[in-house]
């Protein structure tokens, strides 16, 4: 019985200890981000961070690598994935049109190259990186917690949309947390980070194409 009671506390434990890094690590260090490293992209850092993540899963035995892109699983849920897409780019487009009307479209009409270069790079920079942060790592180091269904979906969101304060505005934290809840149900159905970034690089260039970059550019505010 002692033995019992001794593991059962080392577990609880070793959960509030993981509770406590997890509010640290998702929360304080984005707080002081946001606070102390204004104009500063956070772009080297999600790559840093990411490839932290990187290291890390291929080091425990209980990560399957096949998650890293599990291609497999993307032709699975491209139908959805589009579907709401194409949802999703109507209602921006009205959206901005009634509300933004003279940044419709802005970007790609002004700046075609750097539109271009943002469609290219943004997926590659950014979104992988996230989706190793907020999702694969995450998931994974924080089951004990959260466990791997509705409050691993809930915590993954959360810090997600948080880390979004970076760019001053509520639209970006708003977004970006029902992004998150989208990114990381997907995530935890198909276990494949190429289809979760995929449709992560869906809605970031829909963004940006659509007028509402400004609100997810760092440099917006500067």
């Amino acid at each position: 019985m002692q033995t019992v009671a001794l593991g059962a506390e080392i577990t609880n434990r070793r959960r509030a200890y993981l509770l406590a890094e997890f509010v640290v690590l998702f929360f304080g260090t984005i707080a002081a981000f946001a606070a102390f490293a204004q104009g500063v992209s956070p772009i080297p850092f999600l790559v840093a961070l990411g490839v932290g993540s990187v290291v890390y899963l291929v080091r425990q035995k209980s990560f399957d690598r096949k998650d890293f892109l599990r291609s497999e699983a993307v032709r699975g849920q491209l139908r959805p994935m589009l579907g709401l897409w194409a949802v999703a780019a109507v209602v921006a487009v009205v959206a901005v049109a009634i509300l933004l009307p003279d940044d419709l479209f802005g970007l790609p009409a002004s700046n075609p190259w750097l539109w271009l270069a943002i469609a290219i790079g943004y997926p590659l920079l950014s979104v992988y990186p996230q989706e190793l942060i907020f999702r694969a790592f995450m998931f994974h180091r924080y089951a004990a917690v959260f466990g791997t269904g509705t409050g691993m979906i809930i915590a993954s969101a959360a810090a997600f949309g948080f880390a979004h304060i970076i760019f001053g505005n509520w639209f970006a934290v708003v977004a970006t947390t029902v992004g998150g809840l989208l990114f990381a149900s997907r995530y935890a159905r198909s276990r494949s980070l190429l289809a979760v970034s995929i449709e992560h690089g869906l809605y970031g260039v829909l963004i940006f194409t659509v007028g509402l970059g400004q609100f997810v550019y760092h440099g917006a505010n500067s």
